[in-house]
């Protein structure tokens, strides 16, 4: 498809002002680690909010929407939509935590919950393991989302389009640091929905779709268009939705929804002015990403399978498109090439914006822990803070040049998501009793990050070849997470428990209150500043309202655009009444 000049013009604007805000924040951010990593601990919380929803609108993220709803419908988006609970859970619960730690990275973390050899093995091992391989998985999922869209839009060959994208993103990740990212990130995040949102309207105002009536009325649409699965049949509504909301959301690691937060969601409320910034950022995070953003990308999922109702026509569409990664993701920038001049200009900046914001994010929070958690730490402890900021500029590059190398060998943007839930099946207990059961220990956390590894690498490529019989995605992913658990609670009653006066530095530290930290409590003298706050019960009220409110006004949205008038009206009363609720207990929590 050929872009006119002034479609051309607006990409090239977009690019300018990315770099000019990455070479501006350069000033501050060379200054320390403190400043590259965490902005100086002074970012407010409705720039946080944003950076965390802007990482998370990534170019890749449409199009597993599409991908979802041509093979399961609306419905299938519970694989991610469940994940609103452990984002609530971090807003009330977590957030505080994590901002009153002071550490600098999630990964600090663990020598100031557990103690000795195994702390410090945790520490350096998961700063590669996650650092390195699972931030490099991420990225490469972005870029290849980045080579379906060049393809299909502007006819670009991969290569050429990792190329182009990774240099742009390097240089104003590396200069500007944690705050050129996240004021890059609210810029890219305004580009973004807008081309989102007015995408949507012009394609389903195709004559092929013919309005949302025509759409919502069409045979192959209709039967797509449930929120919730019937439950007629278990074999259908047992993986689309019951597994996710009743055992996923908290039983498995993802990068962006770990249970009791981490990775850049921690970084960023680290990088908060306070406890009260963390937890507003988290809070405007998770309302926008769940209640905000699915709607434009389901509209045009919905309209694909009218225009491109199978892989066949969308092959046939895109000759020039590499045959190995035709799939049903690939029908999302399939649609945009419908756009018309300027707005297509502006959609495919806004695209980029979501590609960079995710990629510079990545860059920035995996270099973290390469710097601050291995280099710094294991490597050379008396590294200056100048030397520490080029470590960090320097692995910045290296990172994006493997993520890159990555993305040309894999195919769909499905396949990378069902093999991390896979990988992380069964650890997410762990990150969130961690904080209030004081008998998980260093050693908790090692077996359940190797079990959990072990059994989705055999799951993958043994059970099968050995004879047994194959699973369903949802069958793989339950046992999975009944073998890592049992694993790991089988270690931690096995093996000792950190030390007393470890638990109690951190328990003295965060103040994380509830009846599993008894052991210590009772040894702790009787000084107010070492006393939990004594709310949980009701954070975590706070947490099940807050997840229903988002709910309510993701579904509201769905019902008006469906014309369902009663449910609208209905869907949106609830979430009326969740948010005076949300507002009278945050009262209470705040004194």
């Amino acid at each position: 498809m050929q872009l006119t000049s002034f479609d051309w013009l607006i990409v090239f604007a977009f690019f300018a002002v990315s770099l000019a805000i990455g070479l501006w924040a350069s000033r501050d951010s060379g200054k320390s680690t403190q400043e590259f990593f965490l902005s100086g601990r002074n970012m407010p919380w409705w720039l946080l909010g944003v950076s965390m929803v802007a990482t998370t609108f990534s170019a890749d993220t449409p199009n597993l929407v599409t991908d979802i709803v041509r093979k399961q419908g609306v419905a299938g988006n519970w694989a991610w939509w469940a994940f609103l609970l452990t984002g609530m859970l971090t807003v009330f619960v977590y957030a505080r935590l994590w901002r009153r730690s002071g550490v600098m990275t999630d990964l600090e973390f663990y020598e100031l919950r557990y103690a000795g050899g195994p702390a410090r093995f945790l520490r350096q091992f998961r700063a590669i393991y996650l650092g390195v391989f699972f931030n490099v998985m991420i990225m490469a999922t972005v870029c290849l989302a980045g080579i379906k869209i060049a393809g299909v839009l502007l006819d670009i060959d991969p290569i050429t389009t990792v190329v182009l994208v990774s240099v742009v993103t390097v240089i104003y990740s590396a200069m500007g640091g944690l705050k050129g990212v996240i004021l890059t990130d609210f810029v890219q995040f305004t580009f973004a929905m807008i081309g989102a949102v007015w995408a949507a309207y012009v394609v389903v105002n195709l004559p092929e779709v013919g309005g949302l009536d025509g759409l919502f009325s069409h045979a192959e649409v209709s039967e797509r268009l449930d929120l919730i699965p019937s439950f007629d049949n278990p074999e259908v509504y047992v993986p689309l939705f019951v597994v996710p909301i009743a055992v996923q959301w908290w039983s498995v690691w993802y990068p962006g929804a770990e249970p009791g937060g981490g990775g850049y969601v921690a970084q960023r409320m680290l990088a908060a002015k306070n406890e009260n910034h963390a937890v507003g950022a988290t809070l405007l995070f998770n309302a926008f990403h769940y209640a905000l953003r699915p709607w434009p990308w389901i509209l045009i999922a919905l309209a694909s399978v009218i225009v491109f109702p199978d892989l066949e026509s969308i092959a046939t569409a895109f000759p020039n498109v590499s045959a190995n990664v035709i799939d049903d993701d690939l029908a999302y920038p399939a649609m945009l090439s419908y756009l018309p001049t300027g707005l297509l200009g502006l959609v495919i900046a806004s695209l980029i914006a979501a590609l960079m914001s995710t990629l510079s994010t990545h860059l920035n929070w995996g270099s973290s822990y390469v710097v601050h958690d291995w280099y710094h730490r294991f490597v050379e402890p008396e590294a200056s803070e100048d030397r520490l900021v080029l470590i960090g500029r320097i692995s910045t590059v290296l990172l994006m040049v493997l993520a890159a190398i990555l993305a040309l060998a894999l195919s769909n943007a499905l396949q990378a998501f069902s093999i991390l839930l896979q990988i992380g099946a069964g650890t997410g207990l762990i990150f969130i009793l961690r904080w209030f059961w004081w008998r998980i220990n260093a050693y908790t956390e090692i077996a359940g990050m190797f079990i959990s590894f072990a059994v989705a690498l055999f799951l993958e490529f043994a059970w099968v070849p050995i004879g047994l019989p194959e699973l369903a995605g949802h069958e793989r992913l339950l046992l999975g997470i009944a073998i890592t658990t049992v694993g790991w609670l089988a270690v931690t009653f096995a093996t000792r428990p950190t030390d007393m006066a470890t638990l109690t530095n951190f328990y003295t530290t965060t103040r994380p209150g509830g009846p599993g930290w008894q052991p210590v409590v009772t040894q702790l003298p009787e000084r107010t500043d070492t006393q939990a706050d004594g709310q949980l019960p009701l954070r975590i009220l706070a947490m099940l309202i807050g997840a229903i409110t988002v709910y309510s006004v993701l579904f509201a949205t769905g019902f008006y655009l469906y014309g369902r008038t009663v449910a609208t009206l209905i869907a949106g009363g609830v979430a009326a009444v969740g948010v005076a609720l949300l507002y009278t207990i945050w009262g209470k929590l705040r004194r």
